[in-house]
């Protein structure tokens, strides 16, 4: 059974695709920004498109900074899509001295290899060997800024799957049942289903009290 899926409503995010993309694998996702309900939530998708203070001040509007923190801290399942996934670092070059949720320790710099920005596309995401639920395969992408690929994240226990547009960069990360991705799992196909369908999965054994 697939476990009950909030969907954090940030203000700077598309949310039609994401809902979509679950409810094609049996999920009808809930749509809140309530910290309560953020909280207590068996799973959480944590979207965003658009720009990182943005992201941030919404999140911080909303009370919501403490409760993702908390499930991130705590191996909770969560799912963190494009800005998302960027939000859980410690800041980013977009808007400086602005704070990230700082669950990932890393920071985001501008795409600067990239022909021009920002990047459209499709490119191959290549996982490190420990990683579980990322698997080798193409996913589409829309960005102008990733994480730092920082030995700190392998130091607090995430592995990392890269992607090249003009330069090397972190195309996703995971750990546990937390798992976020600079790629929109959502736009890319039966790729990004079966990572969608294998997060729920990890989801679901995670609260039943199975290995994570």
């Amino acid at each position: 059974m697939s476990p009950d899926v909030v969907l954090v409503r940030t203000g700077v995010a598309n949310v039609a695709s994401v809902t979509a993309a679950l409810q094609r694998l049996g999920v009808e996702p809930r749509l809140s920004d309530d910290p309560a309900v953020i909280r207590g939530a068996a799973a959480v998708v944590l979207p965003g498109v658009g720009a990182f203070g943005a992201g941030m001040e919404r999140l911080d509007a909303a009370g919501l900074v403490t409760p993702l923190r908390a499930r991130v801290e705590r191996g909770e399942p969560t799912l963190a899509v494009c800005l998302g996934l960027q939000l859980l670092g410690l800041e980013s070059e977009e808007e400086p001295g602005v704070p990230g949720l700082g669950v990932a320790p890393t920071r985001t710099r501008r795409l600067t290899g990239a022909p021009r920005l920002p990047h459209f596309g499709w490119n191959q995401v290549e996982p490190d060997p420990g990683c579980t639920m990322l698997a080798a395969g193409e996913a589409y992408f829309a960005h102008s800024f990733r994480l730092d690929d920082s030995p700190a994240l392998a130091a607090e226990g995430w592995s990392v799957a890269r992607s090249l547009e003009g330069e090397p960069f972190v195309a996703a990360i995971e750990r546990g049942a937390v798992l976020g991705c600079q790629f929109h799992p959502e736009l890319s196909g039966t790729y990004g289903a079966a990572l969608l369908e294998r997060w729920l999965e990890r989801a679901a054994l995670t609260l039943s009290g199975g290995a994570a």
